[in-house]
């Protein structure tokens, strides 16, 4: 069966718990989507329907300027979350 899916969120999930870790910032699910969804309204969505599109997103995520672009924003968006949480206080 064939789906559109945009492979980006692939490559945030991968990517966004080792930057969470690394920056004193909250881990809860209400922050950690905020984080996914600005980090991703960031960047460029990468869709694909076939394992062959999916095949070649990977081969595009092995660029090393592509991983700097998502980390990037990915940390822009952890530091806009941090300043400006919209969890509870007992979410924390």
């Amino acid at each position: 069966m064939y789906c559109v899916k945009n492979y980006m969120e692939d490559v945030v999930d991968l990517k966004i718990d080792a930057i969470i870790k690394s920056i004193d910032i909250c881990n809860c699910d209400k922050c950690r989507l905020d984080i996914k969804a600005i980090t991703l309204n960031s960047l460029p969505p990468r869709y694909v329907v076939t394992n062959k599109g999916i095949l070649y997103s990977k081969l595009k995520e092995l660029e090393v300027q592509f991983e700097v672009d998502v980390q990037k924003e990915i940390v822009k968006a952890a530091m806009i979350v941090k300043d400006n949480p919209r969890h509870e206080e007992s979410e924390e």
